[in-house]
């Protein structure tokens, strides 16, 4: 008996309209309303960045796509259809993988064992049933180089390997699962500037192969380099929707910097002696437009 993976999902381009879209969507806890008529549409073939401070919503808007949390406001639509997710299962069996920042790998592990973890491939009949490890090997080869990752040693242990390096077999592993909406949670938060690179190149690799991808990030630099859409919440709203071509990377760090607060700011500085407000940056008019647009 063998256990089969299911198939990588192309987009073609023949599909219509987004993968996942989100509308109004709220979560709250209690009397606590950690997210609240937050819009967002995740088309194939395209980057959409979620931005935001510490305590923006992030975190509970990752889970509430992935199936971990149940949405309590709006709707929640796959391919058009409502739907309540109850479990990340329930998400995987749509197409919606997330990759969070410890990336569940067992870092002792070798990188052929974590990119098969939980879904093993098998040969032979009840009870005498054992790992097909040479068909992993080749299959986790196969896939990491159509993304473009090429490893000598699949047998060495996946601790080894850099930051990056392992944010790209995590990517690789959820792609060759059946991925049609990838969620990657901070990927770049805790690398270097070459490791980041690394990663921001399998994300645009990602989106070449058909998927739609949600970025999430504090980096607004990271998230203009390989983002079509942006996203920033704030305190769990959505402050700004802007495409890549409405928003430019300064007045993108600038929304995601706080806009009316750093304004609010420059003018309390500018009562303290000894600081020199004149150059710290005003709010954009184009960035006020792109305000007012977003839903």
């Amino acid at each position: 008996m063998t256990t089969e993976k299911s198939a990588p999902h192309e987009s073609t381009p023949e599909e219509a309209g987004p993968i996942v879209e989100l509308k109004s969507i709220g979560k709250s806890y209690g009397n606590v309303r950690a997210l609240h008529g937050v819009d967002l549409a995740v088309e194939p073939r395209q980057v959409t960045c979620v931005l935001g401070d510490n305590g923006a919503g992030k975190s509970t808007l990752i889970k509430t796509i992935s199936g971990l949390h149940q949405h309590t406001e709006g709707d929640y639509l796959i391919d058009g259809k409502p739907v309540h997710l109850s479990t990340p299962r329930q998400a995987l069996d749509r197409g919606i993988a997330t990759v969070y920042q410890d990336l569940a790998t067992v870092p002792l592990m070798p990188v052929w064992r974590n990119f098969f973890l939980g879904s093993e491939l098998t040969r032979g009949p009840w009870p005498l049933r054992r790992l097909d490890i040479e068909r992993m090997k080749e299959t986790a080869d196969h896939e990491l180089r159509n993304m473009g990752i090429v490893l000598d040693n699949l047998d060495q242990p996946i601790g080894t390997l850099s930051g990056g390096q392992r944010q790209s077999v995590a990517i690789a592993r959820a792609v060759h699962f059946g991925a049609r909406v990838l969620i990657l949670d901070e990927p770049t938060a805790a690398l270097g500037v070459k490791q980041s690179g690394v990663v921001l190149k399998y994300v645009a690799a990602a989106r070449e192969r058909g998927l739609g991808v949600i970025f999430i990030t504090h980096n607004p630099h990271h998230a203009y380099m390989v983002g079509d859409h942006f996203a920033v919440l704030r305190l769990g709203t959505l402050d700004l929707s802007a495409s890549r071509d409405q928003v430019t990377l300064d007045e993108l760090t600038h929304h995601m910097a706080g806009g009316a607060e750093l304004a609010a700011l420059k003018h309390e500085l500018a009562q303290v002696q000894g600081i020199d407000v004149e150059e710290l940056p005003e709010e954009s008019t184009s960035l006020r437009a792109a305000s007012a647009a977003s839903p």
